[in-house]
């Protein structure tokens, strides 16, 4: 096992075992929390066998899952809600810790001093540098800017208005006589080709 302190009362690690869930009772954790999906990894243990262990050594454990790359917002506010009911001091782990220890850095929010929360991540080998957006932001996804945009040229014999599917929408005008759409890509929206 290879578990780093984020806080007195978190600590972080890459995939545990059942067998070493005895060690992590004996060095003083009280609760336990799975941040990888079951099925991940051909060599993972199910959480349900974590869980047993840690049932048979005297430690909650809870079920949090993340995909590996997409931690939600409501990841990180879960997890701090759940760090807030369990006992301390509290083992979480995913495949790396990584995932633990974004779930961590967006919980800590509001909370903790952002300087503090970068600093924490990088002594257990993370950088949160990517997120601090999100952490300004309150642990949440901004929403006032884009993450990306897009012109759209549309050639063709119509002049009207397209609602698309997003919150956008797509002006077409009629095209000068002698235009050819050559390398045009084709706009469907709701269906219709246009």
């Amino acid at each position: 096992m290879d578990i780093k302190s984020l806080t007195p009362h978190l600590s972080i690690s890459p995939q545990i075992l059942a067998s070493e869930i005895q060690a992590v009772a004996e060095a003083g954790f009280k609760a336990i929390v799975c941040n990888r999906p079951d099925g991940e990894g051909p060599d993972q243990p199910s959480f349900k066998e974590i869980e047993a262990a840690a049932i048979q050594f005297g430690l909650q454990a809870q079920y949090l899952p993340a995909e590996t790359g997409k931690v939600r917002d409501e990841d990180g506010k879960a997890f701090g809600q759940l760090l807030n009911t369990l006992p301390g001091p509290v083992l979480a782990y995913c495949r790396s810790g990584m995932r633990s220890t974004t779930m961590w850095a967006l919980s800590q929010a509001g909370v903790t001093p952002l300087p503090q929360i970068l600093e924490a991540s990088k002594q257990v080998g993370f950088d949160m540098k990517p997120l601090v957006q999100r952490i300004a932001n309150g642990g949440k996804t901004p929403t006032n800017q884009a993450d990306a945009s897009h012109d759209v040229v549309i050639v063709g014999g119509l002049s009207t208005t397209l609602n698309t599917t997003s919150e956008s929408t797509v002006t077409c005008h009629s095209a000068p006589n002698g235009v050819k759409k050559r390398g045009i890509g084709i706009l469907k929206t709701r269906g219709r080709s246009f």
